[in-house]
Order: structure tokens, then C-alpha cells, then sequence
């Protein structure tokens, strides 16, 4: 049977089609603009590139907005379905991620304290909004087989972990009369996500063991565990530092020390990975390559600010390899990214 000829692009087909997982390029460009940001206190020549990144992510994230807020009121259907898609609905946090994401950048460059309090609440609403629709859609329905369980699961715990990564450092400039509700909702958030990651940790493996190996198309996602991992140890740090009844820092460090080095493990199997199912079948570009730019940016913020709390070295190489990494699947993915848009490929409807 031949193929559907291709819809003509128009601005109502692009809302009705925006997929959720579009924020995710929003996460990976303010990860790749926070680990430059760092790495350019070494390498001074890299501030420059973090500055042009942080700007182009504010762009990205104001341009991404319009059709994304604008599907909830012109194309509620097309929303719903995607709610009921086993899959795609785990990536609906990704917008309210980027806002947290966005709230980090606006603390890092610049010290905008209260446009990142604005961007902070907002997006700890919408997340918290967000994760519990998905989970009630999920829990409620029989609609999820082993054929569903992919990386995305991953999507809403690490929603959860990232809320203190802005969320630590801002407990100062809080209103007072807010300040323990700030601090409550980073630990509900950061304990959450934590459980909820190693719950469906478990239920991944099994998938992975038994069961059909991942298609091509989703192999990126298998890079997003990176992501809990990497941002898990910024957020404990920045609790630990913000808390005061934390104590002693020597166990805190010990096990982010010990989920780093977990990182570390997964970064070098999701390379072996994608080499392997890249030898059987090539890698065909969609939206989901961008699931290899927000983890390998948070592993590098996490191997950063692990490196900095214990003096290690070993933590600082592997940051840099993985934003060398990153940054050249960042500009291969955004290439492609543009040209899919110009074309109108990535606003065609899925059968």
C-alpha cells in the first residue's frame, strides 16, 4: 500500500500535531548552556558559547510556547489522545521541566532572581499538574503492555528530581512566610522522584531482559537514565546545602557519589547501545533525538558539581567527555531539527 502523500503545512496542522516531547529541546539546550557556562571558568573561550546558548533557549522556549499552550485550547482531542497514548503521554512533563530548566539558566546568567522565582513556581506547579494526569491516565486504564515500557517512563521522576536544581539556591530570595513550603516541596519533590526512578528502573530491565529489543526510532531514549542520575546529585547537594537540620555532609556525598558512578556506568553502556543497534539498523532522526542532549548535559552538570564538593578529578574528565559529546549531537540534532520544520516532516501526523 503506498503512503499517505505528505499534509501541506499550515499553522493549525502544526498545533494540532505539536508534540509534548518538543520541550525536550528546550531541557538539552539550557543543560548544554549551564555545563558551558561551568566548563568556561576553565576555558574562558566557552562563555561566549554559553551566553549565545542561553539566549537561543530563551528564544526556543518563547517559540515553542505559542503551539504548545495553543494545543490545550484549539485541539483539546488531539491533546486527550496523546494523554491516552501509553507512550507519548510520559513526555508531557517536558514542558514544565523546561520552565525548571529555564529557572537554573536565569540564576546562572545574570542573577535574575525574580524571573527565575517566577519560572520556578511555575513550572513546580505545572509539573506537579502534569506527572499526576499522566499517572492517573496510566493507572487507570489497562491501555500499557511491555511493548509501552520504554525509557520515557523516566520522564516524570526526572521532572521531579530537577525541582531542586533551581529550587536549592533560590530558597534564599523565598518571601519568608514561603520559605518552608519552598524547601518541604523541593524534599516531596526530590524524595518522589527518586522512588518513582528506581521503581521504574526495575520495570524498564524487565522490558530490556525479556522482552523485544527497543526499535531504532526510541534507541535515544535509552540515554534519558542518565538524566535522574545527573541531576539527582546536584539536587541532594543543593538540599544539603540549603537544609538546616542536614548535618554532616560525608553521607550525602558518599551516595551521590555512589549514583554518579551508576552515570558513569550508563553512559558507557548507552554508547555500546546505540554502536550496536546503530549495526543493525540505521538511526532514523525524529523528535527523539533529543532524548540524547537534556541526560548528557545533566550527567555533565552532576559530574561538575561532584568533582567541585569532593576534590576528585576522574568526575571532571568524565563531564568532559560527556559534553564533547554533547556537543556535537546537540548541533547534529538541531540541524536535522531545522530541516525536519522546513520541510514540515516533524508536523505530520503518526498512523
Amino acid at each position: 500500500m503506498n503512503a499517505s502523500p505528505p499534509l501541506p503545512v499550515s499553522f493549525s496542522l502544526i498545533v494540532k500535531t505539536f508534540a509534548p516531547g518538543w520541550a525536550g529541546a528546550v531541557m538539552g539546550t539550557g543543560a548544554f548552556a549551564l555545563a558551558t557556562l561551568h566548563f568556561s571558568h576553565q576555558v574562558p573561550a566557552l562563555g561566549t558559547l554559553a551566553w549565545v546558548l542561553h539566549w537561543f533557549n530563551v528564544v526556543l522556549f518563547l517559540a515553542i510556547s505559542i503551539p504548545w499552550l495553543l494545543r490545550w485550547v484549539l485541539a483539546w482531542p488531539a491533546v486527550v489522545a496523546t494523554f491516552r497514548h501509553p507512550v507519548a503521554a510520559n513526555f508531557y512533563p517536558a514542558y514544565a521541566i523546561a520552565l525548571l530548566v529555564l529557572a537554573g539558566e536565569l540564576l546562572a546568567f545574570g542573577g535574575h532572581e525574580s524571573l527565575a522565582l517566577l519560572a520556578w513556581w511555575l513550572g513546580v506547579a505545572l509539573l506537579f499538574g502534569l506527572t499526576l494526569a499522566v499517572l492517573i491516565s496510566i493507572l487507570q486504564g489497562e491501555h500499557v503492555n511491555l511493548d509501552h515500557i520504554t525509557p520515557g517512563i523516566f520522564m516524570p521522576p526526572v521532572g521531579l528530581v530537577v525541582i531542586p536544581v533551581a529550587g536549592g539556591p533560590l530558597l534564599a530570595a523565598q518571601p519568608e512566610a514561603l520559605r518552608d513550603l519552598a524547601l518541604t516541596i523541593n524534599g516531596i519533590s526530590l524524595g518522589a522522584g527518586i522512588f518513582m526512578y528506581t521503581a521504574l528502573l526495575a520495570l524498564a530491565f524487565h522490558r530490556f531482559y525479556v522482552h523485544k529489543r527497543l526499535p531504532p526510532t526510541l534507541a535515544p531514549t535509552f540515554w534519558i537514565n542518565l538524566a535522574p542520575l545527573g541531576v539527582t546529585v546536584i539536587s541532594v547537594l543543593n538540599l544539603v546545602a540549603v537544609a538546616p537540620f542536614a548535618g554532616d555532609r560525608a553521607p550525602y556525598l558518599m551516595a551521590v557519589f555512589l549514583l554518579w558512578g551508576f552515570g558513569a556506568f550508563w553512559l558507557v553502556l548507552s554508547m555500546l547501545f546505540t554502536w550496536s543497534v546503530r549495526k543493525i539498523a540505521p538511526l532514523p532522526f525524529s523528535l527523539a533525538w533529543w532524548a540524547f542532549t537534556f541526560p548528557l548535559g545533566a550527567f555533565t552538570l552532576g559530574s561538575q558539581r561532584l568533582s567541585e564538593a569532593t576534590g576528585l578529578t576522574t568526575p571532571l574528565a568524565f563531564g568532559w567527555l560527556s559534553w564533547t559529546l554533547l556537543a556535537g549531537i546537540w548541533t547534529l540534532t538541531l540541524v536535522k531539527t531545522i530541516g525536519g520544520v522546513r520541510s514540515g516532516a516533524l508536523f505530520q501526523p503518526h498512523p
